[in-house]
């Protein structure tokens, strides 16, 4: 993966901390359209482009067990991330660390697939895919996670301190793979595995970002609006 990538990785965390800096009046509500948006566009791009290239090949009911092995990782990691990878984000008092455990171990997680040599230009094609919707998604839960910190009365240093730990994770997780790890030969198990975090994540945000699980207009459009730039990006 190019530095390129790195950077990009490290400062969508920072866009959403920016936001939620700058921003302050920025609704709940269009907070949550923004998560339906990279939520839909999360969902197209696993369905369209990871699920296809990690399935083919012959041992697809292994890829399917790893798919679930991803899904159940990310109930558990939800335990202690308390669903902020989603937009939930409602805390009293201080941040529990373990949120910061959970989020830090589902993105270094998320990073280690793109950190795996390009073997042709499918494959290439796939890991823009993927880091485009992995930058998506972590601009709105920057801003969730930014939110929370700054109602918990942290200092503005400390604020700054967990926003950078947050950041490096998914780089982390790239380098990880690319550089120190010796995981390249199990690309499509490592994929099967992001593969049901993202659908676990994506399914709940498109079921449960509205009270009620209650669809209106404006999250119809960010749903299609994200799921027609995913489309987009595979057909033309």
């Amino acid at each position: 993966m190019s530095l390129t990538n790195y950077i990009v990785l490290f400062l969508s965390v920072f866009i959403g901390a920016f936001i939620a800096f700058y921003f302050k009046n920025i609704s709940n509500k269009t907070t949550k359209l923004l998560i339906s948006f990279s939520g839909a566009y999360l969902f197209s791009i696993t369905v369209l482009h990871l699920m296809p290239e990690t399935f083919n090949n012959e041992n697809n009911h292994v890829i399917g067990l790893f798919v679930l092995i991803g899904f159940f990782i990310q109930i558990i990691l939800e335990h202690f991330s308390q669903g902020v990878e989603h937009g939930h984000g409602h805390i009293h008092g201080s941040i529990p660390i373990s949120i910061m455990i959970g989020l830090c171990i589902h993105s270094f997680i998320e990073g280690m697939p793109l950190g795996t040599p390009h073997h042709n230009h499918v494959n290439a094609h796939t890991h823009d895919s993927l880091l485009s919707a992995i930058v998506l998604h972590k601009i709105p839960v920057g801003i969730v996670l930014t939110h929370m910190l700054i109602q918990s009365k942290m200092s503005k240093a400390r604020i700054f301190l967990f926003v950078v730990i947050f950041a490096l994770t998914t780089p982390l997780g790239s380098f990880f793979s690319q550089y120190i790890s010796n995981i390249s030969g199990y690309y499509h198990e490592i994929m099967a595995i992001v593969i049901g975090i993202f659908l676990h994540i994506s399914t709940t945000i498109l079921f449960e970002s509205s009270e009620g699980h209650h669809f209106n207009s404006q999250k119809i459009l960010a749903i299609i609006l994200g799921t027609s730039i995913a489309l987009l990006s595979t057909f033309l």
